[in-house]
């Protein structure tokens, strides 16, 4: 038992024991979602995090000394965000013709998004800095915590309301696309992954590229939209209020 002990304190402070953590929790989740026909409720990301996190908190290893494995992975977030940009150009056409109602839609989105969250914290009686942390939930979490930064918010308080509304919006898009009545066919999807781009950033749009390369596409767009506009308005908004 000593020397299970040993190994395992040596084991959990290698750089490379959060690599490996990641990676065999999300393909484990990833095979658990697939099994379940891509239901919601069993989102991968969502489970891993839930596992990763509990995980950590029962072995009592530190934060740190897991990213410092878990930093490889987040290094690649910058090429898969570039990359979703290709199913775009595949779809440049569509871009051209409706690139004005994008940027529209794109727009009173994101400031819908951003104003109810930070009206509903205030009506709570919650602190500036968690306010100004809310605003930028919808953008995805290198920018938003810059700017919550920037605005006078908290960085990680920011990153964990971005991980939340990317979660709500991965779970509960697909129920209430259909009590919309929004269904299934090209525009549809262009409709849904849109949505799901504006309101949950890069989880909304990894799971409009599971379910539809269309929806994916466009997802992208929109949260690449929102990086833009939120960096654009936001910190002008803020100094007005």
């Amino acid at each position: 038992m000593p020397d299970f002990v040993q190994l395992w304190v040596y084991l959990s402070s290698a750089p490379l024991f959060g690599l490996t953590a990641t990676l065999v929790v999300y393909v484990l989740a990833q095979a658990f979602y697939v099994r379940m026909r891509q239901a919601p409720w069993a989102n991968p990301v969502l489970w891993s995090v839930l596992t990763l996190g509990s995980g950590l908190w029962a072995s009592g290893i530190a934060y740190p000394t897991y990213f410092a494995g878990a930093q490889f992975i987040h290094f690649l977030l910058g090429p898969a965000v570039v990359a979703l940009g290709y199913p775009l150009w595949q779809r440049r056409e569509q871009l051209r013709r409706h690139l004005g109602r994008f940027v529209l839609a794109g727009l009173v989105g994101g400031a819908a998004g951003a104003a109810t969250a930070v009206l509903m914290g205030w009506a709570l009686g919650l602190p500036a800095e968690v306010l100004a942390s809310l605003a930028p939930k919808s953008v995805t979490a290198p920018v938003a915590m810059g700017l919550a930064e920037q605005i006078g918010g908290v960085p990680a308080l920011a990153a964990v309301f971005v991980v939340l509304t990317g979660l709500v919006g991965a779970l509960s898009g697909k129920y209430l696309f259909a009590m919309l009545g929004i269904g299934t066919d090209h525009v549809d999807w262009m409709a849904r992954g849109f949505a799901l781009g504006t309101t949950s950033h890069g989880i909304g749009a990894a799971r409009s590229m599971q379910v539809n390369a269309d929806a994916g596409a466009f997802a992208g767009l929109a949260m690449g939209l929102q990086v833009l506009l939120v960096a654009l308005l936001l910190p002008m908004l803020a100094r007005l209020f």
